[in-house]
């Protein structure tokens, strides 16, 4: 009778394949970056503001801005943002100018947030839900002023497979600032191109991170007061 035997290669292939699918069975699978709720990226970011806010004196203008660096990369879609700021032209740019653009546009939104949010006079954060639209999830929440006054500011949040990120914010529940910075580089864009943009970016970064634009980095209040009643002002703050 015929009986077919292995060979000692195949009998050890054998058993490795059974004790990789073994561990594989055993070994819990990573959790997904996006396993949370999408409204977590919004509240870790306000906690991050609050904690900036309230030892703002002590960090001072840089020390502000570098801890809200890393975090902004973090939580916001800083490439997306970019692409969508400097609008069509993005697409004739060299691989090389698009990587320097994404650069001075996440240095600049982080030299912003770190000269807006330079005070803390009993703000709060809220975070009140979310809802599906068309192109992610709205995270809706409200900056309560010190005096009670609430101001809505909503979030556009995306999942991009590794993690949930903002793509864009709604000041006053209306006012895209997607489109506040396309509007405004627009003009940079025809007169300068990207190299002109990129390097006003960085300017601005730079004097926010330094004190020089003190007359810009207004408190929170102020700021908040500005979206509430003078939508069209918001431009003028940066």
């Amino acid at each position: 009778m015929f009986r077919y035997r292995q060979s000692p290669l195949r009998m050890l292939s054998g058993l490795w394949l059974a004790a990789s699918s073994l561990v594989v069975l055993l070994c819990p699978m990573p959790a997904s970056a996006t396993a949370g709720p999408p409204t977590g990226v919004v509240r870790n970011f306000y906690n991050v503001l609050l904690d900036v806010m309230q030892h703002s004196a002590a960090l001072g203008p840089r020390g502000r801005y570098q801890k809200l660096e890393p975090v902004v990369h973090g939580t916001f879609d800083v490439p997306f943002m970019a692409r969508l700021s400097v609008g069509p032209s993005w697409f004739r740019l060299t691989p090389e100018q698009k990587r320097r653009a994404v650069q001075a546009y996440g240095r600049y939104i982080a030299a912003v947030y770190a000269s807006r949010f330079d005070a803390y006079a009993g703000e709060q954060f809220k975070v009140l839900g979310e809802q599906q639209i068309k192109h992610g999830t709205l995270i809706k929440t409200q900056i309560v002023k010190s005096n009670g006054e609430p101001v809505d500011i909503n979030y556009v949040v995306h999942d991009n497979d590794s993690a949930w990120q903002i793509r864009d914010i709604y000041l006053s529940g209306a006012i895209s600032e997607l489109a506040t910075h396309r509007s405004e580089f627009a003009a940079t864009l025809r007169t300068s191109g990207i190299d002109g943009l990129i390097n006003s970016l960085n300017k601005k970064a730079d004097d926010l991170q330094s004190g020089a634009s003190a007359a810009r980095s207004w408190p929170l209040a102020v700021f908040v007061a500005a979206i509430a009643n003078e939508p069209h002002q918001i431009a003028r703050l940066r």
